[in-house]
């Protein structure tokens, strides 16, 4: 009895010294400061409410956007449609990340899985460079030393590599004449389509090679689930993300689109075009590896700063609000009813003057930053390529769903929303409140998409980095 009388009173002791700064008052977790830093290429659209649907009469006769008022919260969206180039970016990152997976396994099947601790970022001429991070375990901390017992060596039921983490300190070899040993060239000829599927003595990367993998948590099965466990919710993707090139040519049939089929995703020249040919899947996974190579970033550079909340497709809503551009009731971007500015020149890229697609000075796309921004900012929420939202379509949802951040998050329908129009279509498609549909699964020509972040807090404080 008298051992735990004393062990209370020296807990008591070490509780009342442990809180003598706050002198036993409730005052919070202290922490650092905290202001929004706004995301590279994107702008603020403040949080509020609008009249979302057709504010004059629906000459289509759809029906199916009746005026209804809704409030959504204030997000970052991209100023502009992803361009071709951020899409490469995407594009290289999963090739550069599927050779040196392929390497480290070749290199772990080969019995030369530890020279990557030795490296330090510099080739020694042996596939052994590219080897798993962390792969000898005499070398490692308790803490990587117990990962890798539990978790890295062992992986998942479905895949055993899971949790393995891959050397990206050391340089790929591109110029085949310094590739170090033939494991190199087998892994390097692997991702090439066969001799027999080249013409013209050209070698062709087998883009159905460039697969992003990555995981999510179904948040809305979860919250309707009475009973299951976390990793019940958990879901696994794997998305071929190299853009449907052929779009050009099967969108349009007996019509000549063959220059824009073989240069437009990857010449420079159209570095800052819309990427067009690319599914709904394929647009979720680009967001999820946005996150991830940012949050990569903040880890590699050990910064003292939260990860960033998660790229995502907007949801109709949003993209409406956002269309708009502050300006009620208005049948577009820059307000309406015409097309036209009052010099005579038009507002956008779309098909006018009954099919005359020159008439605006563009046959196709047009660069991302071209005419004019709405009041947030934002180029070509009208016309140019249409957008893909996380929204699911629904004819009939404008009569359900919530007036507070209103969404169909639906996995189950294929069907999504695509807004703005675009260089292919009429005035009517370029209407802020025009709604359009697709297949997830789809890719066409004129579809392209732009992506949001939530804005943390439900206030500016003026006070955010630039």
């Amino acid at each position: 009895m008298k051992k735990f009388i004393a062990f209370t009173a020296i807990l008591a002791v070490l509780i009342s010294c442990g809180r003598s700064s706050d002198k036993g008052e409730l005052v919070g977790v202290k922490g650092a400061k905290w202001h929004p830093e706004k995301p590279y290429g994107m702008t603020l659209v403040p949080g509020g409410a609008f009249i979302m649907g057709k504010s004059d009469d629906d000459l289509a006769n759809v029906e199916d956007a009746p005026t209804k008022t809704v409030t959504v919260r204030a997000f970052y969206m991209d100023e502009t449609e992803i361009t071709n180039s951020e899409y490469r970016q995407f594009v290289e990152w999963v090739k550069d990340s599927t050779i040196r997976f392929r390497l480290a396994i070749l290199a772990e099947e080969s019995g030369q899985n530890t020279a990557a601790e030795n490296t330090k970022g510099k080739n020694t001429g042996s596939i052994g460079d590219f080897a798993f991070n962390n792969s000898d375990p005499e070398k490692m901390s308790a803490y990587d030393k117990y990962m890798y017992d539990n978790y890295y060596s062992i992986g998942t039921d479905k895949d055993p590599n899971a949790y393995k983490r891959l050397n990206r300190k050391v340089k790929l070899i591109n110029d085949t004449k310094k590739y170090p040993d033939e494991f190199y060239v087998e892994v390097m000829d692997s991702m090439y389509l066969p001799l027999e599927a080249s013409y013209n003595g050209l070698r062709t990367i087998d883009v159905n090679k460039l697969k992003f993998h990555y995981t999510w948590m179904d948040i809305q099965a979860a919250a309707k689930a009475k009973v299951g466990k976390r990793q019940d919710f958990i879901r696994t993707e794997e998305v071929k993300i190299y853009p449907d090139t052929t779009v050009w040519i099967k969108d349009f049939a007996y019509s000549y689109n063959e220059p824009m089929h073989n240069d437009y995703f990857w010449h420079k020249a159209y570095g800052d075009y819309p990427v067009v040919g690319v599914t709904w899947s394929q647009a979720k996974a680009f967001c999820e590896w946005r996150t991830l190579n940012k949050n990569s970033y903040i880890k590699s550079k050990k910064k003292h700063i939260d990860n960033v909340n998660a790229f995502r497709l907007p949801t109709e809503a949003e993209w409406e609000y956002a269309a708009r551009g502050g300006l009620e009731s208005a049948s577009f971007p820059w307000g309406g009813p015409y097309t036209k500015s009052d010099r005579g020149c038009f507002l956008a890229n779309f098909k006018p003057n009954r099919g005359d697609y020159a008439a605006d000075e563009a046959l196709y796309t047009v660069e991302a930053k071209s005419y004019e921004v709405n009041g947030y900012n934002l180029y070509n929420m009208a016309g140019n390529v249409s957008e893909w939202t996380d929204s699911a379509y629904d004819a009939n949802s404008y009569e359900f769903v919530s007036t507070m951040n209103p969404a169909i998050i639906d996995n189950s329908n294929k069907r999504k929303v695509v807004r703005g129009g675009s260089w292919k279509d009429v005035s009517y498609f370029l209407q802020v409140s025009t709604r359009a549909f697709e297949y997830a699964d789809s890719a066409r020509s004129y579809i392209g998409f732009r992506t949001v972040q939530d804005y943390m807090g439900t206030q500016t404080t003026g006070k955010s980095k630039k």
